[in-house]
């Protein structure tokens, strides 16, 4: 282990504060290090690896399709692609989908097609996007500026232009915005995931839906770690009762292998023509397969366990010793701990569960089918941690 710590320490880039542990193996919801010990993995990959680790179906199918043809330019035509956007439009109502490879990436997709839009319908002088204080959309320059808060803004100047930012919960705030600048989207996350696992109030969300509809800009929600499942919904605006004009969307669907998407409704299904967009690797055919994989299994059974599970979690820790709020949705969830969130992720994984922090909360991305008995050991592990100053 040491070794390999050296290695990445020498060669790979220091943007990660990682812990001194070195991940060798594992099956479903547990993980093991070099030394043998065994860990309950309560993070997922921050929520990616949605049905665990090695997972034997996502493995066959796309061990199977790497056994085919594992790139394809988009010159040519891939089934795994063409059956991912069909399940996806299918399962959302909406007409297109283009393919990337992050959460950033599909949003910088969404962003250019609300500017596109704005422009083509309004003027180019519409191009302002309006999200949320607390959000975060990505680390691109662009995905950067949307983003609010602006801690992660200071080092990078100058940010792409024309991102405002509104307070959470602040209709009137976001009508204010509207008045004062030409704008061509609203772009929010239901629960905002690094920005301390906080769920949108609905009657919030409904208004924004309601302001979009009025003002004819478009409503654009980030699912990038609150889709597939993660929510108890297949995506969190279901939710809500509202039908965004684009849905952008990561991290759980690929299962373990980099792929984002940007899901476009009726309203703006052709406002990308051919050359105005791409990706070398956006629909790669072994990402898809994979995701076809994770989206099949991604039913109502899954979607009632993870909703079962999620009450749980809240029942365990909502007057539990050490700690002070609990917050998120589904098996996205945010633990105010009286001791420092920190602290809390380093006695758990002291005693075998690897949690992760979201501002001042430790934070649960289990995965989807992390078997009860397995989630109920680690809960325990995670509550003595929080009970003990």
């Amino acid at each position: 282990m040491r070794n390999i710590q050296s290695l990445d320490q020498t060669y790979v880039a220091g943007t990660y504060a990682r812990f001194p542990v070195e991940i060798v193996s594992g099956k479903g919801s547990e993980v093991y290090d070099t030394n043998g010990k065994r860990y309950i993995d309560m993070g997922s990959g921050i929520g990616v690896t949605a049905f665990g680790i090695s997972d034997e179906e996502w493995v066959a199918a796309v061990t199977e399709q790497l056994g085919k043809v594992q790139h394809m330019s988009n010159l040519y035509y891939t089934e795994p692609c063409a059956k991912l956007a069909q399940l996806l439009c299918e399962r959302t109502g909406m007409k297109k989908v283009f393919f990337a490879n992050s959460g950033a990436e599909a949003n910088e997709c969404a962003i250019k097609v609300a500017r596109k839009y704005a422009a083509e319908k309004k003027g180019a002088e519409y191009y302002h996007i309006i999200t949320l204080q607390n959000s975060f959309h990505g680390r691109t320059l662009t995905t950067l500026a949307a983003t609010g808060q602006e801690h992660y803004h200071e080092l990078f100047q100058p940010l792409t232009p024309g991102f405002l930012h509104a307070p959470a919960g602040d209709l009137q705030a976001v009508k204010d915005l509207i008045k004062q600048y030409k704008t061509a989207a609203i772009l929010f996350e239901c629960v905002q995931g690094e920005g301390g696992v906080i769920a949108m109030d609905p009657a919030f969300v409904q208004g924004l839906a309601r302001i979009a509809t009025e003002q004819d800009i478009l409503l654009m929600v980030d699912e990038v770690q609150t889709g597939n499942g993660r929510s108890g919904q297949l995506y969190a605006y279901m939710n809500y009762g509202i039908q965004p004009d684009v849905v952008t969307t990561a991290k759980g669907l690929g299962g373990g292998l980099p792929i984002g998407a940007a899901l476009l409704s009726e309203k703006v299904q052709s406002v990308l023509g051919y050359g105005d967009h791409g990706s070398t690797f956006g629909g790669n055919p072994v990402a898809c397969a994979g995701a076809v994989n994770i989206l099949q299994r991604i039913d109502d059974g899954l979607l009632a366990q993870v909703q079962e599970k999620s009450a749980y979690i809240f029942n365990a820790f909502s007057d539990a010793d050490g700690v002070e709020s609990v917050s998120g949705m589904g098996l996205m969830i945010g633990i105010k701990t009286k001791r420092p969130a920190g602290e809390i992720v380093k006695a758990c994984m002291e005693n075998g569960v690897l949690c992760l922090t979201a501002k001042d909360k430790v934070r649960l991305l289990p995965a989807l089918n992390i078997p009860m008995s397995v989630l109920q050991e680690a809960v325990e592990i995670i509550k003595d941690a929080c009970a003990h100053a």
